[in-house]
């Protein structure tokens, strides 16, 4: 009785306290989407070339002006590829509105070669150059590399590779 005391007035101390460490916290929301180049390193009988545009939307927030979160939904027509990653990234500024970045992501790629399909983990890091255009509006160019393991019946992807021109609103 006395563990499951202890257990919940830490709870309800850092529930209290939550909104004290919010506080200090800025956040800035935003939401956009982008476009670009995609290569995937395919290998196998009968697999296709993996160079097409791809999509992507993502939202997420910034904190304290150096810390990016982000969730993106992309799409490559030639694969049927669909991914969904989680990234952070750390952000340098360089100049009046200009940050540089690099970090790291991880997720999920749904992927279709050949009539072969796989959902497979990915994971991997990106860098870029961000450029803030107002308080509203920003865009960046990126590059990101994702490592992928999807191997089915002798056709591979072993990695996905992009270049980005992406656009957010900020909230």
């Amino acid at each position: 009785m006395k563990k499951l005391t202890a257990i919940s007035s830490l709870i309800v101390s850092a529930l209290v306290s939550a909104p004290t460490f919010a506080s200090d916290l800025d956040v800035d929301w935003f939401a956009g989407g982008g476009v670009g180049y995609q290569f995937d390193d395919t290998s196998g009988p009968g697999a296709t070339n993996g160079e097409d545009v791809a999509f992507e939307l993502r939202g997420g927030a910034i904190l304290n002006d150096h810390h990016r979160v982000m969730g993106t939904v992309g799409y490559m027509d030639k694969l049927e590829q669909s991914k969904f990653v989680a990234s952070y990234d750390y952000l340098l500024p360089v100049y009046d509105n200009i940050n540089l970045f690099a970090g790291a992501s991880m997720g999920v790629a749904d992927s279709e070669m050949g009539n072969e399909s796989s959902t497979e983990f990915v994971w991997g890091g990106q860098v870029g150059a961000m450029y803030e255009f107002n308080d509203s509006w920003s865009a960046e160019v990126s590059y990101r590399y994702l490592d992928q393991d999807f191997e089915e019946k002798g056709l591979k992807i072993d990695n996905s590779q992009q270049v980005m021109l992406s656009v957010d609103y900020h909230f």
